[in-house]
């Protein structure tokens, strides 16, 4: 799936659409699963700076590793996103997304 939202987005600069409508456009079609604005603004640059490759990569061995101030980025654009959608942001599992918000004390467990 999210090779299949870089090709998009890459028709969408090849068509000379702003972020802001590339996004947009995203939403429209995929809701949950599109990517935030602000990584449609990076994959634009990389488009910008003659950088194609939209093919997903079999990263191997571990697991990619974020810094919590990525994720408190994407929060602060927007509060109500879905563990899922930031785990699809950020390329990670949800679960490591869940660890990280229990970690930061942004959630806590349920209890009964």
């Amino acid at each position: 799936m999210i090779t299949v939202l870089k090709i998009k987005l890459n028709d969408f600069f090849n068509l000379k659409k702003s972020t802001a409508e590339a996004h947009r456009l995203l939403v429209e079609a995929y809701n949950e699963a599109a990517f935030s604005e602000r990584t449609c603004r990076e994959w634009f640059q990389k488009f910008k700076n003659g950088d194609f490759d939209v093919e997903d990569k079999d990263p191997g061995g571990r697991p990619k590793i974020y810094k919590d101030a990525e994720l408190e980025e994407l929060l602060e654009e927007d509060s109500s996103q879905t563990q899922k959608k930031l785990a699809f942001t950020l390329e990670v599992t949800q679960q490591a997304v869940s660890h990280r918000l229990k970690s930061l004390g942004m959630i806590r467990n349920q209890s009964n």
